[in-house]
């Protein structure tokens, strides 16, 4: 009995280990891809992802910072509504980066930004459709502008949906 609860502390020691390691390489990849997303969405500036002070990695928080252009770095929850929305969009697109898929959904991730934003938004999702596919539901009229395809869902009767497709 206790050689089996000597070897079950052991596994669960190995596992924590490599948990730990696992997590630390990929929260450092991941902050890395989001110092290098950021400036492309604000045209400049810096913002890092910070583990709070805890003495357990796995236990510690996550805390994002953000120094858009002519700002100081803070806490993303101090900045304004806009700068929020593109800063989440620059770290969601620094996790996508770490693994790319054939392809990602975005819905409506645009509707808060304005036409500036908009068009750095636009072209960061032009140079990253070079490595996958991207699939965006938007009522914005710039981002369908940049668009290959268009698909538009009308409801010109009650229940009854109808697809219309262009093709540039």
């Amino acid at each position: 009995m206790t050689k089996s609860v000597e070897s079950l502390h052991t596994a669960i020691q190995r596992i924590n280990r490599t948990t730990r390691e696992r997590f630390k390489t990929t929260f450092d990849e991941i902050n890395a891809k989001f110092q290098e997303t950021f400036p492309r969405f604000f045209s400049g500036g810096r913002a890092e992802l910070r583990l709070t002070d805890d003495p357990d990695i796995l236990e510690a928080g996550v805390e994002i910072v953000a120094q858009p252009p002519g700002k100081r770095l803070q806490n993303i929850t101090l900045l304004s509504g806009g700068e929020k929305a593109l800063t989440a969009t620059a770290l969601i697109f620094a996790i996508f980066l770490i693994k790319p898929s054939p392809f990602c959904l975005l819905d409506e991730v645009d509707a808060p930004l304005d036409d500036a934003n908009i068009d750095r938004f636009n072209l960061f999702v032009r140079d990253m459709s070079k490595i996958s596919q991207f699939l965006l539901i938007t009522h914005n009229k710039k981002t369908m502008e940049m668009a290959d395809s268009l698909y538009g869902i009308t409801m010109q009767e009650p229940g009854v949906s109808k697809v219309i497709t262009l093709k540039f």
